[in-house]
């Protein structure tokens, strides 16, 4: 785990290049506390420098970075890991290595295959080729996009880096709020696809590359993978199903636990998580869990942590829990994540994240974790109130009272379900309608389209919940969760490893009919993950199909202990900061911070007043840090 940045030139010189990188090295040496260097190379008259900051995880003693082949002068810098370059270097024995690491292995991949390599590559990813016999530099990003890429264009040349703050401060750009974002923030909590919140400054696609061509100057970007469920139907029956599924996992577990440096296991309640770290401590019976705790028990998973290990204290008998509580007082350190972040999303759950990713970043370097379960195999209640809105259709008057009592919200739901995949995605979960919106901008804003780039290829007659999956793994994933995971992770110098995101298993998940991924007579998500890992006793049977519990904070009774809040909130909501900034409505913000309350909210609210609060909040502190 690491940071790389670049620059393409034909204006600044060798020494000016070097500079530059060892500038924005320096900025984003978080993620590389351990060693850096800065190679610059010559195509004709364009200058190409690449630069690195190393986090030694695997091959200790020859892993650095960029390497070069002598056979051709091809060079490569590369974030994160390729797991399967065990089984990827007997394809290119014969190449003269210099390293004994995964990068080198992708290197010489991409001299025999050309952009085709990057269909072999099994990992978490984000890196840069340079190719003197081509005459181009290609950047390419993992199929989840787990690793973040930006890049820019500036009058000096292209520029791209693992984080924004590099491109900003290594005075390559000024930051400039991008004001077309500024709605879809405020619908999605995000922005999803190419955009980010900066005007001049763009991420690369997930599963996507960007061929820069230094005859001419220019580029482009295509995608080379995809997740679309429902394409390539499973025949298997549901037993083979669920072997497969175990054998998928162990080895996602298996090939993630390669590391020259003691690997540990992040840990909740859930099945996702114990899941991997249950199959981690087989091979590692001493391993190490991290988790964090509440006091509210609503959201307090230390007993479900706690009782787990205990289910399963055959495979955790030597394995040590820590664990750290996460209480109000970690709102203090929101500015900091915030600035950690860059991008500006507004997600609760950065909070006892960066909490647990500190905790364990004292411990070990490498971490497994669940992530990605629940967007790939559907997971989450949204999936499972899309299949029950799909098939109320043809129930009985019975089944759809027994259903109607399990989902009320369907009642309010149905009226309004869209077509239209991408607005689905997000009604459920919107934040702001379009004429709140237009008051808490001071303008008409219109409808809030979803960006283009960040739509998946859906198809007709693919089924709603599969339109759904295919929206979830394609924007909310790699532009929210896991770009969270990775910012906070990195901010401690801890690599964070997701074996549910290998893309075996994804492929898995697309091939399965929807009724393996929500059950709806048992009402179910996640349905041939509880039922393989319960039948191969990863998981007990209690804790297999035990409702989800969302990973969030008590965000409303936190908020409303307003004399105990840090002064930035009070500056913001009663200090006048939001008059002075002048983009938001300070009468509309007044009285959403005055209608905040915790009466009926619980960790599977989906939109409070509390909410838009935070909304509000994380970017008012997104402006001070960036753009005032």
């Amino acid at each position: 785990m690491c940071g790389i940045s670049g620059i393409i030139t034909r204006k600044l010189s060798s020494g000016e290049i070097r500079e530059r990188l060892e500038r924005m090295g320096s900025i984003q040496k978080h993620r590389g506390p351990d060693d850096s260097d800065e190679q610059v190379f010559s195509s004709d008259d364009t200058l190409v420098g690449l630069g690195f900051v190393r986090l030694a995880i695997l091959d200790l003693e020859t892993g650095m970075q960029p390497v070069i082949c002598n056979a051709d002068g091809c060079a490569i810098v590369c974030n994160g890991q390729v797991y399967n370059y065990v089984e990827l270097r007997k394809e290119v024995s014969l190449e003269e290595f210099t390293t004994r690491g995964d990068i080198e292995v992708a290197l010489h991949l991409y001299r025999k295959k050309g952009i085709e390599f990057l269909d072999d590559l099994n990992g978490m990813y984000s890196g840069a080729v340079f190719d003197p016999v081509l005459k181009r530099v290609l950047l390419f990003r993992d199929r989840f996009g787990i690793k973040p890429l930006y890049y820019a264009e500036t009058d000096e040349g292209f520029f791209f880096s693992s984080e924004i703050k590099p491109l900003l401060e290594g005075g390559l750009m000024e930051s400039e709020l991008d004001q077309e974002s500024l709605p879809v923030y405020f619908s999605y909590r995000y922005v999803p696809g190419e955009r980010t919140m900066f005007r001049n400054i763009r991420r690369l696609p997930p599963g996507s590359f960007l061929e820069y061509s230094l005859e001419s100057g220019s580029f482009c970007i295509r995608r080379y993978w995809e997740y679309l469920p429902g394409r390539d139907g499973v025949t298997s029956s549901g037993r083979e199903a669920e072997d497969h599924f175990i054998q998928l996992l162990d080895d996602a577990v298996r090939i993630r636990m390669r590391s020259d440096v003691e690997v540990a296991s992040l840990l909740s309640g859930g099945i996702d998580s114990y899941s991997v770290a249950s199959i981690a401590a087989v091979s590692q019976p001493d391993i190490k869990l991290f988790t964090v705790s509440f006091d509210d028990p609503l959201y307090n998973e230390l007993d479900d942590v706690r009782a787990l290990m205990s289910a399963g204290q055959e495979v955790f008998s030597s394995a040590k829990l820590i664990h750290s509580p996460c209480d109000p007082n970690s709102l203090e350190n929101l500015p900091q994540l915030i600035r950690s972040v860059e991008d500006c999303i507004s997600l609760g759950t950065i909070l006892p994240t960066d909490q647990v990713c500190g905790l364990a970043s004292q411990h070990v370097k490498v971490v497994l974790t669940g992530e990605g379960a629940d967007e790939v195999f559907a997971g989450y209640r949204k999936f499972l109130l899309e299949m029950a809105a799909e098939e109320i259709g043809s129930m009985s008057e019975k089944e759809k009272k027994l259903l109607l009592k399990d989902f009320p919200e369907l009642l309010n739901y149905l009226p309004v379900r869209a077509a239209d995949p991408s607005k689905r995605f997000i009604q459920s979960e919107l934040l702001f309608d379009q004429s709140e919106l237009s008051r808490l901008l001071g303008s008409e804003t219109g409808e809030v389209a979803f960006p283009d780039d960040a739509m998946p290829a859906v198809y007709s007659g693919m089924h709603p919940l599969n339109q759904l999956l295919a929206m979830e793994c394609r924007s909310r994933l790699p532009d929210y969760v896991v770009l969270r995971l990775d910012k906070l992770s990195m901010r401690h110098s801890l690599e964070t490893r997701t074996p549910y995101l290998d893309y075996r298993l994804a492929e898995f998940a697309s091939g399965l009919p929807v009724q393996m991924k929500v059950n709806l007579a048992e009402r179910m998500g996640k349905y041939v993950c509880r039922k393989s890992l319960r039948r191969h006793r990863v998981v007990d049977p209690v804790t297999a199909f035990r409702e989800k519990k969302p990973f969030t904070i008590p965000m409303a009774a936190w908020l409303l202990q307003r004399n105990n809040l840090p002064d930035y909130v009070k500056e913001i909501f009663q200090g006048g900061e939001i008059e002075r900034a002048g983009i938001l409505d300070p009468q509309m913000t007044k009285q959403i911070w005055n209608s905040v309350t915790a009466d009926g909210i619980g960790p599977g609210t989906l939109v409070s007043e509390a909410d838009r609060i935070f909304a509000i909040l994380t970017f008012s502190l997104w402006m001070k840090e960036f753009a005032s």
